[in-house]
């Protein structure tokens, strides 16, 4: 049995949406087809988005999951009218009509779970981004070849960031992924683990681990740091320029009476 989760607004959503689902014996949870629902899909074996109206919403928050990794395949239910629209870049892994039948359903599940499997299993111990790797097989880490010394979980938690880049994750996923789900410690946990981590890292790559206010942690790739570190410092810039000219012109400003004084003092004299 799979767990499977399904991204809809319909009011009964099982039997509205893909109707063979209540034919099978997987587990189905139901969340709105929304954005919030991208922090909630830890755990689920296939996300099933509901494709049936709105396309264009459709397809944003097909690609706003695919762009968040959420590490599982993603299959979209549409009526036979809408598989024209559907393309590859809506990043999805499979459609589904909602008139299939619970055989194909079953099979459609299955190959895609097969799919991701065999692509996970192909992967490298090693996880590289940018001056930054992780080897899951000597659980060591480095940074621009320098080794981090690193406790356990400070190695899982950064592990676990940098195998989902740019995915957000909140406290309490992060304490169910990295922790485990027999840990009873608070969510303060994480904070203190991210808080060592970025000394670790150090200055000049401490926001590889960017926060994101009201909901927790991601991992920001590389190239997004130095980006972020350009533009801060050409707004930088920018600021002391304006600075620059507002000083040249008050003191432009503040010269300019004593000017008129000594051009009006000759003047005075001859009418003298």
């Amino acid at each position: 049995m799979s767990s499977l989760l399904l991204l809809t607004n319909a009011l009964q959503p099982s039997t509205e949406v893909l109707p063979a689902l209540g034919l099978l014996l997987h587990s189905v949870r139901v969340a709105p087809a929304e954005g919030p629902a991208l922090v909630d899909t830890p755990g689920a074996d296939v996300i099933l988005v509901d494709g049936r109206r709105d396309l264009p919403q459709v397809r944003s928050l097909c690609q706003l999951l695919r762009s968040t990794g959420p590490g599982c395949p993603l299959i979209l239910v549409v009526t036979e009218g809408g598989l024209a629209a559907v393309t590859a870049d809506w990043g999805i892994d499979d459609v589904l009509l909602d008139t299939a039948g619970p055989a194909e359903v079953e099979a459609r599940l299955r190959l895609a779970m097969g799919r991701r499997q065999i692509t996970s299993d192909d992967s490298p111990m090693e996880i590289r981004n940018g001056d930054l790797s992780v080897d899951e097989a000597t659980y060591s880490a480095k940074l621009k070849g320098r080794v981090l010394d690193l406790t356990f979980k400070e190695f899982e938690l950064l592990k676990y960031l940098a195998q989902h880049p740019g995915r957000v994750f909140t406290r309490a996923q992060l304490l169910q992924e990295v922790w485990g789900y027999d840990y009873f410690g608070g969510t303060r946990t994480v904070d203190v683990h991210v808080r060592r981590l970025r000394a670790k890292l150090g200055p000049e790559h401490e926001s590889l681990i960017g926060t994101v206010r009201n909901v927790g942690y991601r991992f920001v790739t590389p190239e997004k740091v130095e980006r972020a570190a350009e533009e801060a410092k050409d707004r930088a810039a920018a600021q002391r320029q304006r600075q620059s000219r507002e000083t040249g012109a008050v003191a432009r400003s503040e010269q300019s009476p004593a000017a008129e004084v000594t051009e009006e003092a000759p003047v005075e004299a001859a009418k003298r």
